[in-house]
């Protein structure tokens, strides 16, 4: 999921099962609503939202002023009624990223960016032609990470309850819970069913990870980015300044298994590598792509190998298509998530909330990644053992040569450290 100062949000089905990152939500229009001091009121606000800024103006082949004219026909007694006809009014939409939260789940959603978060710490999304539950990317280090769930895992009980039919704003409300109790997940991974009992947890989350190695390609900087929180931006510069003080000669940056979160967080990283040139470019309803630019401030143009996986979501393709494009990094791994939509997430009247997709993201070279993700130049895949061995039950050997990924990285940084003439053994 990637959220904008703004309130945009991209891969927006995205929810991370502790809370989600959001903290700079739209300020939504207020006198729009037909209906006063009636739950009505409530129900038109939405479909008027709905109305000004999805990004198809056809409402997915949907009447949508019929669509009005049916709901407000209603009658309704009491707010839960008016939810449960703002689910069904958006449900036709056929959209999965476009989603009603009631006071509660709105309140889950908005996260405290401190890097604390309660959960089990996986992010979650619903597949838009089967409507299954499908694991993005397990945060590292979390409950459900270390239990072994995986990116791509498809969520078929939760507590023993079929997901079939089911959304992600239901799915969040059985999963999350406090802290030392447990929740039972029951996937499909490939055709086989796993069972995990995972114990939620308050979860501590830095999103940087650095440090300095000698490899077979010289002085290598090594950055883990677990994810794009308010914080992430900050903790990059502090990692880059202090290898680039240590004379690092090239830098592996690791986004495997990194969901997304922020989308300034991804711009103001890219800016950190880019001196110029797009980053990312956002195309609303009526076709005017805005862009996002680097400012000539690179902290760095050392060569630059991204790790990324199928775990590697939304911000992380941004991030990845950004350097991709602008050929400033080698992209190795395997193809990404492919989360391409944007979201504006806007509190109403009552305490709810709604994020409704009004764009979709391109990277620079006018790629919509979205249903496929980013390719990587260097292909590098893992099977399900390999993955678990490496990132469960042999973490000490996560970036290192024993690691096949990174191992291939720092082949192929050595190659581009050659290429540029830079002292391999730079100290």
């Amino acid at each position: 999921m990637v959220i904008t100062r703004n309130g945009l949000v991209l891969g927006a089905t995205a929810v991370t099962l502790t809370t989600i990152a959001v903290t700079s939500l739209g300020i939504h229009s207020q006198g729009q609503a037909l209906f006063k001091e009636s739950p009505k009121e409530l129900v038109d606000e939405v479909w008027q939202i709905v109305q000004r800024q999805y990004v198809d103006g056809t409402f997915n082949q949907l009447d949508w002023q019929a669509v009005r004219r049916e709901y407000l026909s209603k009658s309704y007694t009491n707010k839960q009624e008016a939810y449960k006809s703002i689910r069904e009014m958006l449900k036709k939409l056929d959209d999965p990223y476009t989603r009603f939260m009631d006071p509660e789940e709105f309140k889950n959603m908005q996260v405290d960016t401190s890097g604390e978060l309660i959960g089990i710490g996986i992010t979650i999304s619903q597949d838009e032609k089967t409507k299954q539950l499908v694991v993005i990317a397990p945060i590292e280090d979390t409950p459900a990470f270390k239990a072994g769930v995986l990116a791509k895992d498809k969520i078929l009980k939760i507590d023993g309850k079929s997901t079939k039919g089911m959304d992600t704003n239901q799915a969040v409300s059985l999963i999350r819970g406090e802290p030392n109790t447990s929740v039972s997940l029951t996937v499909d991974r490939n055709g086989q069913q796993k069972d995990f009992q995972i114990k939620r947890a308050r979860i501590e989350i830095h999103p940087v990870k650095y440090s300095q190695k000698q490899t077979p390609a010289g002085n290598t900087g090594y950055i883990r980015l677990n994810q794009f929180s308010a914080n992430a931006a900050k903790e990059m510069q502090t990692a880059i300044k202090d290898l680039e003080s240590k004379k690092v000669a090239g830098y592996v940056l690791d986004l495997r298994g990194n969901p997304g979160g922020l989308l300034f967080a991804s711009v103001d990283i890219a800016r950190m590598f880019i001196n110029s040139g797009t980053i990312v470019s956002t195309i609303p309803r009526q076709g005017e792509a805005e862009k996002e630019v680097a400012n000539g401030r690179a902290l760095t143009n050392k060569p630059l190998v991204v790790l990324v996986d199928k775990g590697s979501a939304s911000a992380s393709e941004i991030l990845s298509g950004a350097l991709q494009d602008n050929k400033r990094a080698v992209i190795v791994g395997t193809q990404t998530f492919g989360k391409g939509l944007v979201q504006s997430v806007r509190p109403l009247d009552d305490g709810s909330g709604l994020a409704v997709t009004i764009a979709r993201y391109h990277t620079p070279s006018g790629r919509d990644i979205h249903k496929h993700g980013i390719d990587p130049d260097v292909k590098v895949d893992l099977t399900d053992a390999q993955k678990q061995q490496l990132w469960l039950r042999e973490r000490d050997k996560l970036a290192t040569l024993a690691d096949p990924q990174f191992a291939k990285a720092v082949e192929v940084l050595g190659k581009e450290i050659a290429g540029k003439g830079i002292t391999r053994a730079e100290k």
